[in-house]
């Protein structure tokens, strides 16, 4: 039998306590042997809840016991969370978490500290909830070069502008519904301004180059300035608008950003909506893979919090090795990044074409006092340079 303890008895704490009472024949038949929640950790009390009888509030006593084998963190954020994993390895104790922020800022460390300790530290529901792409990119696509990987990493601003690209409502209206309805926190800023996909593009970036991406140095933009107007262009263009976490590896070269990107219908990601995820992965042999589904939820990331738990079991007195070392890489500047960009702008299509030669422009009924258009595929250093002289509304990449 392994014991396993559970620091935070939130929702997806819960969630990893009922998946491995609920599924425990499969879970003890996939790990070879019994799992047993010895101990949940949490500050609060649970009167009534059966956890009530494993609950303990002094971290030390899991950290000092013997039997536990593994740790379970979901309890989000870096601090205590990042001393409390840390400390477990060093104890022998494999750990395994869905903390994004802890293994987006500690994941090489904490790697090597497993390595150190012949434990392991592992984290497939950090990124993609539910949806498996951790475990592929270690295991199943290491015979190719990965040459991009981009994704709708966050449901929350996948809801939003779905939601405004379907009802024709503004972000501020869609926004407050995705709050009444559980899907965004009371303070959204985190998902709408980019930040969670941000942590994510960087551990999967990370994965895929072997070295350490800092998300501090991945450009990032949320979806706050997406106005309806944005949405309608997008439609006469036949497109979507999407959040993208993206990294391209080209020339030795790692080119890494959040931002909102106009789609085409066609695109393998154009038509995730609502709290979807989806991850695209382009190799150098495989070609396009799509990994897709629940990005978040209860159930869904306890799932692969539980995935990780049983791979643990597996390992029991052995490193299984990860390829992500603390070394970094330097991530190129987003002005070098080359692509199609929609602009609004309040100028004519006279001055518009002199500063960047053939456009595409886009129109939209009833819409008079600006121009819109789609440029060639150009630099972003071009385009700040070109765009200098003409009165800029709002531009949005595009991967057309």
């Amino acid at each position: 039998m392994l014991n396993v303890a559970v620091l935070g008895y939130g929702t997806v704490g819960s969630g990893v306590v009922e998946v491995i009472k609920k599924n425990q024949d499969i879970v003890n038949k996939n790990a070879g042997q019994e799992i047993n929640v010895k101990y949940v950790l949490d500050l609060r009390d649970f009167p009534g809840d059966p956890v009530q009888e494993i609950l303990v509030h002094d971290y030390n006593i899991i950290l000092e016991d013997p039997s536990v084998d593994i740790v379970v963190e979901v309890m989000g954020g870096i601090n205590p969370a990042y001393g409390f994993v840390k400390s477990a390895l060093e104890k022998g104790k494999s750990v395994a978490t869905s903390n994004k922020e802890l293994v987006a800022a500690h994941g090489a460390e904490l790697l090597q500290v497993a390595r150190d300790n012949n434990v392991n530290f592992f984290f497939e529901a950090s990124v993609g909830g539910g949806i498996p792409i951790i475990r592929p990119l270690i295991e199943a696509l290491t015979a190719d070069e990965i040459t991009e990987i981009t994704g709708i990493l966050n449901g929350t601003t996948n809801y939003i502008l779905t939601k405004m690209s379907d009802e024709g409502l503004d972000f501020d209206s869609v926004l407050k519904v995705a709050q009444e309805k559980g899907y965004a926190e009371r303070n959204p800023e985190a998902d709408v301004e980019g930040y969670d996909a941000c942590r994510k593009i960087a551990i999967l970036s990370s994965l895929v180059c072997g070295k350490q991406v800092d998300y501090q140095d991945i450009h990032t933009e949320g979806i706050t300035k997406i106005t309806d107007l944005d949405i309608k262009y997008a439609k006469a263009m036949g497109c979507t608008i999407k959040l993208f976490g993206t990294s391209t590896i080209a020339d030795e070269k790692v080119y890494s950003m959040v931002a909102p990107f106009i789609v085409t219908k066609e695109h393998v990601l154009g038509n995730v909506s609502d709290v979807f995820n989806g991850i695209l992965v382009k190799g150098n042999m495989l070609g396009e893979t799509m990994f897709y589904g629940k990005g978040a939820g209860k159930l869904p990331t306890a799932s692969a919090v539980v995935s990780d738990v049983i791979d643990a079991a597996k390992f029991m007195g052995q490193n299984k090795k990860i390829n992500w070392e603390q070394n970094k890489v330097t991530v190129s500047d987003v002005l070098d990044y080359e692509c199609k960009i929609f602009a609004r702008v309040k100028a004519t299509k006279e001055a518009i074409e002199k500063a960047f030669g053939n456009v595409t422009y886009v129109e939209v009924e009833g819409v008079t006092d600006e121009v819109a258009f789609v440029t060639e595929k150009i630099s972003e250093r071009s385009f700040e340079e070109k765009i200098a002289g003409l009165d800029l509304i709002y531009r949005i990449r595009t991967t057309m």
